[in-house]
């Protein structure tokens, strides 16, 4: 995913269904800076990550 779309679902009133690998996630926040986002996977609730 390219960092604008990830920082246009971040500013999203609404969460849309989005998936790594297959594996549903929440982007928490995007750092345009190092290019990474932080997620959460929505059926793990102890692994973060940061990518983009």
């Amino acid at each position: 995913m390219d960092k604008e779309r990830a920082q246009e679902i971040v500013s999203s009133s609404v969460m849309p269904n989005v998936t790594l690998n297959g594996t549903p996630i929440y982007i928490e926040s995007v750092n345009t800076n190092t290019e990474t986002a932080n997620i959460h996977f929505l059926k793990i609730q102890k692994i973060h990550a940061k990518c983009l």
